[in-house]
C-alpha cells in the first residue's frame, strides 16, 4: 500500500476519513500495518500491501485474529482490548 492511499480511504462503517495508520513493516510500500478508525473503534489490517477495509460481516475472523497475534507487541492496547470487530481479550 502506498502512503498516499491514506488520503483517499474512509471507514466503511462510519464513513470517517479521520483514520490512523500504524506501520509495522515497510519496504518500497507499506507491507504490514494497522488502520484504525478512532470514531467507531474499528481496525483494519494491511496484509501483504493490501488494506482489508471490509464491513464486519465480510471479514475473516481467523485471519484477522492471527494478524493481531502476530503484531500484538506493536498494536495499540486499545485495539487489543476493545477494538471492533475482534479483540484478543
Amino acid at each position: 500500500m502506498k502512503q498516499k492511499l491514506m488520503e483517499l480511504l474512509a471507514c466503511p462503517i462510519c464513513k470517517s476519513e479521520n483514520l490512523e495508520l500504524h506501520v509495522f513493516e515497510e519496504t518500497d510500500e507499506i507491507d504490514s500495518a494497522l488502520i484504525i478508525c478512532p470514531d467507531c473503534d474499528r481496525w483494519y489490517p494491511v496484509i501483504d500491501t493490501i488494506p482489508y477495509m471490509l464491513p464486519d460481516k465480510l471479514r475473516d475472523k481467523k485471519e484477522e485474529l492471527g494478524f493481531l497475534k502476530k503484531w500484538k507487541e506493536k498494536v495499540p492496547p486499545a485495539v487489543l482490548e476493545k477494538g471492533k470487530p475482534y479483540t484478543l481479550r
